[in-house]
């Protein structure tokens, strides 16, 4: 069958290159399912931000679910999906909360004091991946209860793994290489740690996404990764500036592979004490309610770079405790001596 002529485009009709593209002419599900959901969460929001249309796509739940699920395998579970449906915005708030690091909370002067017009957090959910080289190799989701007196009176400390709980890896750790994995695990090694409040709908992550610092044990042969971020606390005290450390602690199996068998949180201050559980969680709701920006980076320099001034005051607060011990030792002595002078002044006058 013959087709008519006016049903066809003339060859010769001219095309006209000056009128612009518009992301409008792109059919909505087109952009929705097919570019979109290819954006990862700081480039989606950039691209929300451009207009009312992207705007509109962008804010579709189950898009930032699945964004939230890839990043964090952890908040997959029942139990996480089932507290990140109760934050304002669902998925976004959460991602939002949870994907920049802590590194512009405000340090403002404060007190450690409850407000006890305002319950604080009964329940503490951590979510936690590592990765190595991007591959996941652990994840795991732990629910922590805060108001016992067991848990406010101890040091602040929250296991991921069981005592006799080892995760094997496909990692290859051979016999005198140590030094070599446990440099190499520097680089490799990435971490987040996403403490959830379920009562206040607040979420942050509290690893520097690389390790700050990785140290082989002298005596087991363990390799101590650390991730770390640095909070504000009481002004003047040896909590002003706490350090919120995540210690991943490795070993080798007899087939020479790396296992994890250690993964912990405690809260430390500049006298290197670890805070107790009333405290650290005072810390850690006031971290939770401070603002966090909304970085579209997340600036794994910049937490480490805090974690070396961390160091720096550290190491310069207890040189200055050393030096007021000292005079205070010189002290006590010149009394002691001046004293034992006068004792003896006075017997050879009588």
């Amino acid at each position: 069958m013959a087709c008519s002529s006016s049903q066809l485009p003339s060859p010769s009709t001219p095309v006209d290159e000056t009128r612009p593209a518009s992301i409008s002419t792109v059919h909505p599900d087109i952009i929705q399912t097919h570019i979109l959901t290819r954006l990862d969460g700081p480039t989606l929001a950039s691209a929300a931000s451009t207009s009312s249309q992207l705007h509109a796509l962008a804010s579709h739940q189950p898009l930032w679910a699945n964004i939230c699920h890839s990043t964090w395998p952890s908040t997959s579970t029942p139990r996480v999906r089932q507290v990140i449906s109760t934050f304002p915005d669902g998925a976004f708030s959460f991602f939002s909360d949870s994907f920049p690091l802590l590194t512009n909370l405000d340090a403002a002067a404060t007190t450690l004091e409850l407000n006890h017009d305002q319950d604080g957090p009964c329940e503490l959910i951590s979510a936690v991946d590592i990765y190595h080289r991007d591959k996941l190799i652990l994840s795991r989701v732990v629910e922590t209860e805060t108001v016992t007196g067991w848990f406010q009176c101890s040091p602040f400390r929250i296991d991921l793994l069981d005592p006799k709980d080892v995760v094997s890896t496909q990692i290859k750790y051979p016999a005198g290489q140590e030094s070599d994995t446990c440099r190499d695990l520097g680089d490799d090694l990435t971490l987040s740690w996403i403490l959830i409040d379920p009562i206040g709908r607040r979420a942050m992550n509290l690893s520097s996404h690389r390790a700050v610092s990785v140290q082989r044990h002298w005596l087991s042969g363990e390799v101590h990764a650390r991730f770390a971020s640095i909070l504000p606390g009481e002004k003047g005290s040896a909590s002003e500036h706490v350090q919120c450390g995540i210690l991943v602690t490795c070993g080798g199996s007899e087939g020479g592979e790396l296992q994890v068998r250690e993964v912990s949180l405690q809260v430390e201050d500049m006298d290197g004490m670890h805070l107790n559980g009333r405290k650290g969680l005072v810390i850690l709701q006031r971290a939770l309610e401070g603002r966090k920006g909304r970085k579209k980076s997340r600036r794994e320099e910049e937490g480490r770079k805090r974690y070396e001034e961390y160091l720096a005051r550290k190491k310069e607060r207890k040189e200055k405790k050393l030096r007021t011990e000292g005079t205070l030792d010189t002290l006590c002595v010149a009394f002691g001596v001046l004293g034992f002078f006068v004792f003896w002044l006075f017997i050879l006058c009588r």
